[in-house]
């Protein structure tokens, strides 16, 4: 019996060109290069709504009540723009979207209902956008944006796509933050302290952003210049606990060797970890368990740094936001301050960026991301040839 091998077309590199974002640092890359270059969280008291009878009161959020979806159409639109896309390209580009599953449409009247229902806000931005489709709406929590590029990633690289617009966005919203605070994983000292002895939690912030991924064959046809490269992506889960990762990082380090293996990469070649880092003491205990599992003794030579201890817990959002600062060092050649730290935890004995920014100059950055329900994404980033 004859047997058929099926040869499998090479994979497409894929390429950044195209990057917005906005945190509580301001709107705009710039704001957020800053805001990293100072090593100062953005955390104050909140205001958008009442915290009276909360435990916590502090959250890192822009002034006022902006607009999620105006938001994130000016971050598109933005990131389409840096792309240089013009009309045409853009109308054949499809909208992969994240956010956060919105409690309050359920209680509205049913057109308002249906108008902010998330499933139909992604076709919204498209649309307002000149995007071709919203063809997937993302609310898998924390790992919601970076599930979403990393599917981005393999529909380029499978050749299926030439390109694609990713958007994600969250907003601190008093449902959330309700929930969060009565499940008392806010920080009661008002600090989010990633990997530190006596940290107690996490901190919301607000955070949306957009990135077009090309192939790079793509990219160079049509004359654009890349800003960083995504060089691989991992994704796997722990099936461990409905909100506890496994104690021993399986599915995160499943994750991490995976989007190594893509890359074409070993553990030296990371130059910096940009953790999901949330402050908690369960969260930060299992990806120090991912990371060294992952790494081995690379593991004690590599930076590491969360900047939810600076811009907050961004919570669907943050993939994007947390894209955007990976993408942000390799062009700064600076590593983020792990801000917060009060002195070393046995359970995270990791090589922290402490103090103050670290001049590095990192050639790849992997990020990572961990959700409820076991979920574990992770991206490399590469930087491009000046």
């Amino acid at each position: 019996m004859r047997v058929t091998v099926r040869k499998h077309s090479p994979r497409k590199p894929v390429v950044v060109t195209g990057l917005s974002v906005t945190t509580a640092f301001g709107r705009g890359l710039e704001a957020l290069r800053q805001g990293l270059a100072a090593g100062q969280p953005a955390f104050g008291p909140v205001t958008r709504f009442d915290v009276s009878k909360r435990r916590v009161d502090r959250a890192a959020t822009l002034p006022g009540d902006p607009n999620l979806i105006d938001g994130i159409t000016d971050a598109v639109t933005e990131a389409i723009g840096q792309a240089g896309l013009g009309a045409d390209t853009t109308a054949r580009t499809p909208l992969l979207f994240a956010r956060h599953a919105d409690q309050a449409p359920p209680r509205l009247a049913l057109p308002e209902h249906h108008a902010q229902a998330q499933h139909t806000s992604g076709t919204e931005i498209a649309e307002r956008c000149g995007l071709r489709d919203a063809t997937r709406t993302y609310t898998n929590a924390c790992v919601a944006a970076s599930t979403a590029i990393a599917d981005a990633a393999a529909l380029i690289s499978a050749g299926r796509e030439q390109r694609v617009v990713v958007a994600a966005g969250y907003f601190v919203d008093a449902d959330a933050y309700a929930l969060f605070d009565a499940g008392r994983a806010l920080a009661a000292d008002g600090h989010l302290r990633s990997f530190s002895q006596d940290r107690k939690g996490l901190l919301l912030g607000d955070g949306l952003g957009a990135v077009v991924l090309e192939s790079a064959e793509a990219a160079a046809a049509r004359g654009a210049t890349p800003i960083a490269g995504l060089l691989g992506w991992g994704r796997a889960g722990d099936a461990f606990h409905v909100c506890q990762p496994h104690p021993e990082g399986l599915g995160m380090a499943a994750a991490i060797g995976a989007a190594l293996d893509r890359a074409e990469l070993t553990p030296d070649g990371i130059d910096y970890i940009n953790a999901h880092g949330t402050g908690t003491p369960l969260n930060d205990s299992a990806e120090t368990a991912a990371i060294l599992r992952a790494f081995g003794e690379t593991a004690r030579k590599v930076p590491v740094s969360s900047t939810k201890s600076l811009h907050g817990h961004t919570l669907e959002a943050s993939g994007v936001v947390e894209f955007a600062v990976s993408v942000l060092t390799l062009q700064e050649g600076t590593v983020p301050v792990n801000a917060g730290y009060l002195g070393p935890d046995p359970a995270c004995e990791l090589n922290l960026v402490l103090d103050a920014p670290q001049r590095v100059a990192p050639r790849t950055v992997l990020s990572l991301n961990a959700a409820f329900g076991g979920a574990n994404t992770a991206l490399v980033l590469g930087a491009v040839a000046a």
